[in-house]
């Protein structure tokens, strides 16, 4: 195996890397980039400081232009906005689709409680992949399928392998980005299930300062014999 070039610098070395397991995956080739690692996150710090391959940006309120477009010109690799279906539907859903996609967006995400006939009617004003949330076995493959879903977003905590195993044996030619926990042995089971890509749920901002804090700390409390002498 050939060693891949490595660049990187003294100031930026600090960066949420995500398992290597991931690269196992087959990917999700869009628009002619092929994405396997999709970073969970609306937080601009962390997904300026990321080896994710693509952000998905969802949050738990009423999507807002202001913060798809914001979250847009921050990252520096493709972004999928989150365009509601749950409290908000319908013609809105539609309009935030359209918007994200003219801001830059390569992709749009809908919640679960989508209907399908929006679906239909997102595929028919909008260039970009539509990807719906899954969280339940029970949820409706054949007829988010037959609406013209992209990609299934598979978040079904530690019943995600069955979730997508399932999907998988309904139509083996869908894409499927599904979470993969915080392990190898989880991300592998997943990806062994059929997931295309996977998903992954990065520490806060908070998490990762305490341990940048709890260093300098112990550098106050135990400094080292160069840097006395200075």
């Amino acid at each position: 195996m050939k060693t891949i070039p490595t660049f990187g610098s003294k100031l930026r070395k600090n960066i949420v890397t995500l398992p290597e397991v991931i690269d196992q995956c087959s990917g999700i080739r869009i628009f002619g980039q092929l994405l396997k690692s999709f970073l969970f996150s609306t937080d601009v710090a962390i997904i300026r400081n990321t080896n994710a391959n693509a952000i998905i940006a969802v949050y738990p309120f009423t999507p807002q232009p202001l913060i798809s477009h914001s979250l847009i010109l921050a990252a520096d690799k493709p972004i999928f906005c989150g365009v509601g279906g749950g409290i908000a539907t319908g013609l809105r859903s539609i309009e935030l689709a359209i918007d994200a996609e003219f801001q830059g967006a390569l992709g749009v995400v809908l919640n679960r409680p989508t209907p399908n006939d929006l679906i239909q009617k997102l595929k028919e004003k909008v260039d970009i992949p539509v990807i719906v949330t899954v969280v339940s076995e029970n949820d409706d493959f054949e007829g988010r399928i037959a609406a013209g879903v992209d990609i299934f977003n598979v978040s079904g905590a530690d019943k995600t392998a069955h979730i997508v195993k399932k999907i998988r044996d309904i139509d083996n030619a869908v894409a499927i980005l599904a979470t993969g926990g915080k392990s190898d042995e989880t991300i592998v089971r997943v990806i062994e299930a059929g997931a295309n890509a996977i998903s992954y749920t990065p520490p806060t901002c908070g998490e990762l300062f305490k341990v940048i804090m709890d260093q300098y700390r112990n550098e106050t409390k135990h400094p080292s014999p160069n840097k006395a002498k200075e």
